[in-house]
């Protein structure tokens, strides 16, 4: 496993990412197919009319297509103040275009300076693995059930340990190398974060909307670059490959990022 970085590492990794890959999706991820897959899941639980905090928004790419597509009122919050300079150059770009209305800011999952209970949604993708510890994890889910309202949705699309192993467990017996941990990432378990939530939130669903994906770009492509004995880059996610993978059902649990649905439980009365 790679050294893990701190937090001042990672804003400083999240940091190039912004200059380097400016307005692009791989600001945040260089596997589109995924982050398609990832808005497809979480679109189905967003309304028309809903109140959205989407904290780390990075530049914006998936919250500007939720806005696309839904008719909501979506603020956008990053701890990277370049993430949030590109994520407003995209919503200019787009102005007149959106369904919904957009505004973006910087912000900071750990101390949030939204009021208590005041949306109705909450997106959050891939940020509480860039937190370092669990004490930081912990906070975020906090902060989370603290700014959404009772009956309110969390939508937590974070990479865990479970699909991690399970999908490595999968390459191991191909004879294929387990796929590391980067050093700026610290995934959940998730058995606990449902422990930990479970005062706060219901369990709507933890949905392996990837796993299909991940062992056809994981697993299969890389036996069959292997048996053939070619020359593809086996980690290009823009092939052809990767995208006919991305359009098929989600089946088993080798996906290493899942979404969590969980609704809001009212608050415990004294």
């Amino acid at each position: 496993m790679a050294a893990r970085l701190t937090l001042d590492q990672i804003r400083d990794f999240w940091t190039r990412q912004a200059v380097e890959h400016g307005a692009a999706p791989s600001a945040s991820w260089t596997d589109l197919p995924v982050i398609e897959l990832e808005i497809r899941e979480m679109l189905k639980h967003l309304h028309d009319g809903d109140r959205i905090l989407d904290i780390g928004c990075a530049n914006g790419y998936s919250t500007l297509h939720f806005a696309a597509e839904k008719k909501v009122t979506i603020r956008g919050l990053d701890f990277i103040p370049e993430m949030i300079e590109q994520a407003n150059k995209r919503l200019a770009d787009l102005s007149g275009q959106l369904a919904g209305t957009v505004s973006f800011d910087v912000g900071n999952i750990l101390a949030l300076k939204e009021p208590d209970a005041s949306y109705d949604k909450l997106v959050v993708i891939r940020v509480v693995i860039n937190l370092g510890d669990w004490s930081n994890q912990r906070q975020a889910l906090r902060e989370c059930a603290r700014v959404l309202k009772p009956g309110g949705i969390l939508l937590l699309s974070e990479a865990t340990l479970q699909g991690w192993n399970q999908l490595n467990a999968f390459r191991r017996e191909w004879a294929l190398p387990d796929l590391p941990m980067p050093g700026f990432n610290n995934y959940l378990d998730q058995d606990r974060v449902l422990q930990e939530t479970t005062a706060d939130f219901e369990v709507v669903q933890v949905a392996n909307f990837a796993s299909t994906y991940y062992v056809g770009s994981r697993v299969l492509k890389p036996l069959l670059i292997q048996a053939l004995g070619n020359s593809v880059d086996v980690a290009n996610p823009h092939h052809l490959w990767n995208k006919w993978f991305a359009q098929l059902p989600a089946v088993g649990d080798f996906g290493t990022q899942k979404l969590f649905v969980l609704k809001r439980r009212p608050p415990a009365r004294g």
